[in-house]
């Protein structure tokens, strides 16, 4: 029994001695295995503390570089050649002031007429007629036929009425000189027979088999027309305009407020709705005709009238946008009109800074006159400006172009 107490004793002495003895063994192991890693983890830290200082310089200088840029806008040589793009340097000149006004283009005094009907009856168009159509002198373009109207049809009328003024005319003439006929009646007669004639005889030279031809008196193109097919038309209606157009008129209405000034005016620009172009009457062998001195009744405008010729194809009756052109003002800074972009207001123009940098540039507008535009600020003389092409500037800097010298990340 006592053995057995002692064997169980030693037992448990022996356990107690080896789970202390591997304790200790986990522990080395255990610091050994952190001493490891702490040193590894040591030179890692300074291999790649090294590098990331090298980078970190080298990312601050980038961004560095990148802010002092911000406002740049790349654009190579070649690509602005490609888009047309035209940098001058601007220079102080002679600058000319004009009054932006409303206008209408009106056909000149002697290159248009209207045709109207010479007889009363149905008017029937021979083919199409439409505005603008080239028509020649001489060409038929409608008839007038009345021969299922009540009054029948007017050449065989007029035809009626002469032979029987004539008839009557030549029997007078038989008895004058036996004193039937008396001067007085002779000659009242002889009227009679003169109108009758004429009247057929203007008349007769129009008529065809679909009654009495209506032809146009003048080399031109239809300006409007006034009647529809199958319209009844009287004697002297109106049916439809020609106009020859290589005479216009201009005629600009200027505010009551502006009267001081039109003493100035020499000249005129002025641009069309429908194409967008200005048009110069100094090219256009354009002159002055009168200046209005006093407004039409219930307008508060006073006309402006010139005169040019239009070898450019402006179309009569148009309304425009008039700049009436006066005295010169020395010594201007002004850039053409497509220099400019706006941008909810603001007015930009794009100076070139280097042979492929450009920047974009704030400006205060003045006068214009159509064709330049005055600069008040934000342009200086000898600065090199794009003064055709901006438009493919703005979308350069839009697209977010970096300059040549960045790096990415």
């Amino acid at each position: 029994m006592k053995k057995i107490f002692f064997m169980g004793v030693l037992g448990i002495y022996l356990l107690g001695s080896c789970t202390t003895q591997s304790n200790r063994n986990d522990g080395h192991d255990s610091h050994d295995h952190a001493s490891t890693e702490a040193h590894d983890n040591h030179n890692h830290d300074e291999a790649d503390g090294h590098d990331h200082d090298e980078h970190a310089g080298e990312s601050d200088d980038h961004d560095h570089g990148t802010e002092g840029k911000s406002d740049e806008i790349i654009l190579s040589p070649e690509k602005a050649q490609a888009a047309g793009i035209v940098v001058e340097e601007i220079q102080p000149c002679n600058f000319q002031q004009a009054l932006k006004v409303s206008g209408s283009v009106q056909s000149a005094q002697g290159t248009e007429t209207t045709v109207v009907a010479t007889v009363a009856g149905i008017a029937r168009f021979q083919g199409m007629l439409t505005p603008g159509m080239q028509l020649r002198k001489g060409k038929d373009v409608l008839h007038i036929a009345a021969n299922e109207m009540p009054e029948g049809d007017p050449v065989a009328r007029a035809r009626v009425a002469f032979e029987a003024a004539k008839a009557e005319y030549e029997r007078a003439g038989r008895l004058i000189d036996t004193k039937i006929v008396s001067q007085k009646e002779y000659e009242l007669i002889r009227e009679r027979y003169e109108r009758t004639r004429l009247a057929y005889e203007a008349v007769a030279q129009n008529e065809t088999a679909n009654g009495i031809a209506v032809r146009v008196p003048m080399n031109g193109y239809i300006k409007n027309i006034q009647v529809k097919e199958g319209d009844y038309v009287t004697v002297g209606q109106p049916l439809f305009t020609v106009t020859q157009s290589n005479r216009l008129f201009l005629r600009a209405e200027v505010s009551e407020r502006y009267y001081s000034v039109l003493k100035d005016v020499v000249s005129a620009n002025f641009m069309t709705p429908y194409d967008n172009k200005l048009y110069e009457l100094d090219k256009l062998n354009g002159r002055l005709i009168s200046t209005g001195k006093t407004a039409g009744e219930g307008s508060y405008y006073l006309p402006v009238t010139f005169c040019f010729n239009n070898t450019v194809d402006v179309v009569p009756g148009s309304f425009v946008e008039v700049y009436l052109l006066s005295k010169v003002k020395p010594n201007t800074l002004a850039l053409p009109v497509e220099a400019l972009t706006e941008e909810q207001g603001l007015y930009f123009i794009y100076t070139q800074q280097c042979k492929e940098s450009y920047k974009k540039q704030e400006v205060t507008l003045g006068n214009r006159n159509g064709r330049e535009v005055e600069i008040l600020s934000g342009v200086h003389p000898g600065d090199k400006v794009v003064v055709r092409g901006a438009y493919h500037v703005k979308l350069a800097s839009a697209s977010g172009a970096l300059p040549v010298h960045s790096h990415e990340h």
